[in-house]
């Protein structure tokens, strides 16, 4: 690698991701060299054309984890692993078979009636709030952000309000890499495996049923973690969309006289918050196909190529207009990714209706929300991958709960 790798952990990507990206792109250029934990070497893809580059050419940076080059450095108990594990899946496939299993998936979610899934979400957007609207204040990330996507994709999947709860814990345990992130995996695996076979043997008018009952006849072993994939692509980036979204309405004075009006303010938010904090922050990754030049950087045959999603959306050669202040109207980022592997429209849609309703309905029933911290006092996930505050305190006025209404 040229010039000294970069860590790729440690609490700036918390306290000061965009000027940690700028000294990067300083240092090294669009291509960084960086180290995971355990010291493993990666390349992190902060230009916007780079990072472009990469995803529109599978046949140079290939999708299947197999190709590592580093597997025999990987320590058992990595906290990593279960983010970068060959499982079979429309994450780690390609060519052919990546077709079939995305043609399955976007198959099962395209049929997610749109006007159901708002009537669902609004209805579970106002349950949460009924359970703390009479107080006076909460911490909205673990009353309300965290868990509304989690229920809704648990109705998608058949599934009840506890066993969603239980399900959303082990997800974000996962994908915050600490100790316990193994054991969070093997509990996801237990918990599909337990729903295929219930879906193989009852069918329901639900996502796990039309994928378990596919034409493209998915195995059981590949269902398993195809489903997870679905359910922590669908919730954790969700979750912390919605989170960031209320966060920069709270804290910035261009939404703070529009809250009361918060239909014409969150899709402005929910974009802005694409570009500027968006939930995933560092997506693994691609696999060198064979020795290639980018960014000026020599990347060799299985090297590891890591998306750095937030720092491509903040390149400052994009186009001034992307970098201006203000509200975003571009579209352009890269938050979906993009190629063949980019998110399947029909899930974009999904968290898209999810992160609007949440907002608006939050938003129209405590239309005095305010945070009740200063917003410097606000923290970070601890996740060089996930963007989102650890927590989100806020004061209101107490209304009464509409179920009792």
């Amino acid at each position: 690698m040229n010039g000294c790798p970069v860590p790729l952990h440690g609490p700036r990507f918390q306290t000061d991701p965009a000027g940690l990206y700028q000294e990067m792109r300083t240092t090294h250029g669009p291509v960084v060299p960086v180290t995971m934990e355990g010291d493993l070497p990666a390349w992190l893809v902060i230009g916007y054309r780079e990072l472009h580059h990469v995803l529109t050419n599978p046949d140079v940076f290939a999708r299947s984890s197999k190709r590592w080059n580093a597997w025999d450095k990987v320590p058992p108990d990595w906290p990593q692993m279960p983010m970068v594990m060959p499982l079979p899946t429309v994450l780690y496939s390609e060519g052919a078979e990546h077709r079939r299993r995305a043609g399955a998936v976007g198959d099962a979610l395209a049929a997610v009636d749109p006007h159901e899934l708002r009537s669902v979400t609004v209805r579970t957007a106002d349950r949460l709030i009924d359970g703390f609207c009479a107080s006076s204040g909460v911490d909205l990330r673990q009353a309300y952000t965290a868990r509304l996507p989690a229920l809704v994709l648990s109705w998608m999947y058949g599934l009840d309000e506890q066993q969603g709860d239980r399900l959303t814990t082990a997800m974000t345990t996962m994908v915050d890499a600490g100790p316990e992130a193994i054991a969070a995996q093997q509990f996801l695996m237990q918990s599909m495996t337990e729903l295929v076979a219930a879906r193989r043997a009852a069918p329901g008018p639900d996502v796990a049923s039309r994928l378990v009952h596919h034409p493209a006849g998915l195995a059981d072993e590949e269902l398993v973690p195809e489903l997870i994939v679905l359910l922590g692509a669908g919730n954790q980036p969700t979750g912390e969309w919605i989170g960031n979204a209320l966060r920069l309405m709270l804290t910035d004075e261009r939404f703070g006289a529009s809250l009361a009006g918060a239909r014409l303010s969150a899709g402005e938010a929910l974009n802005e918050v694409l570009w500027e904090d968006t939930p995933t922050q560092v997506y693994l990754g691609r696999y060198a196909v064979h020795d290639v030049q980018l960014g000026g950087q020599t990347i060799r045959g299985g090297d590891m190529v890591l998306l750095g999603l937030a720092g491509a959306n903040r390149d400052p050669e994009l186009h001034p207009a992307a970098q201006m202040s203000g509200n975003r109207t571009n579209h352009a980022h890269l938050s979906f990714s993009h190629g063949e592997h980019r998110c399947p429209y029909p899930a974009r849609e999904i968290a898209e209706t999810i992160a609007v309703t949440a907002v608006e309905v939050l938003l129209d029933r405590l239309p005095d929300l305010e945070l009740a911290v200063a917003e410097e006092e606000l923290q970070w996930r601890p996740s060089p991958w996930m963007r989102g505050v650890a927590s989100l305190p806020v004061t209101f006025t107490p209304v009464s709960p509409q179920g009792a209404a």
